[in-house]
């Protein structure tokens, strides 16, 4: 009888703890982010963040190539276009930087659930900063780091900076909108312009709709090889 009462006093204390840990992460993810996921995002952002400086070795016929192309520009579409064919999927591309929401992130190549699991991710069907077109990012905004988690505080004027190997890029913020999860061709859509576009689940604890900030390309810094030799 008395060791039935010690198992059931030792079953009720774990059963309580359970219960305080369910809602303490309940509570830390309705503030905050959910955090065992953050851990988990949080390992993944350090492994990536040693890739990028391995980003910018290049074959010996591609610096060939590179020596051949004597303007900041045309340095910098060459090396985008040697980023995007050689990165994977789940590979560190470069870092996006708002002031507004106080985040620095190392991006990842590609928007599916594995992808945005390690971070902000870049959606494969459009083109890397430095070439024509809408460059797109979609985050997280309550679990794994919740890297977009304010991207509804962001305003117009807003700067939002993409560093890449090749170049630093300098968003400005035209407009947030919320659209529907299936507005990809209308978020992705080609301007006469250059420019960026985030994208996260909308409303918070919901992927009923999609808000998304558009950004247009204000400033570009070439960096490492895509400078011009003097």
């Amino acid at each position: 009888m008395r060791r039935r009462v010690r198992v059931l006093r030792a079953l009720s204390s774990v059963l309580i703890a359970a219960g305080v840990l369910l809602l303490l992460d309940a509570g830390l993810t309705l503030v905050w982010q959910e955090p065992l996921s953050a851990l988990y995002a949080r390992i993944h952002q350090d492994r990536l963040a040693g890739q990028l400086p391995r980003l910018r070795d290049l074959t010996e016929l591609q610096l060939r190539a590179l020596a051949r192309l004597r303007t900041e520009r045309r340095r910098i579409a060459f090396l985008a276009r040697a980023e995007q064919r050689r990165v994977g999927t789940g590979g560190a591309l470069g870092r996006i930087s708002i002031r507004r929401m106080g985040i620095d992130f190392v991006v990842v190549q590609g928007a599916d659930p594995g992808d945005l699991r390690q971070g902000p991710g870049h959606y494969l069907g459009t083109p890397l900063p430095g070439l024509r077109g809408t460059v797109a990012i979609a985050g997280h905004r309550t679990t794994y780091l919740a890297p977009f988690r304010d991207l509804d505080q962001v305003r117009r004027g807003d700067p939002i900076v993409l560093t890449m190997p090749y170049g630093r890029f300098t968003y400005r913020t035209e407009k947030r909108q919320i659209v529907s999860p299936d507005a990809y061709d209308y978020v992705t859509a080609a301007r006469p312009y250059d420019r960026l576009a985030l994208t996260a689940c909308h409303p918070l604890y919901s992927a009923a709709r999609r808000i998304v900030v558009f950004a247009r390309l204000v400033g570009v810094q070439a960096l490492g090889r895509a400078r011009v030799p003097v």
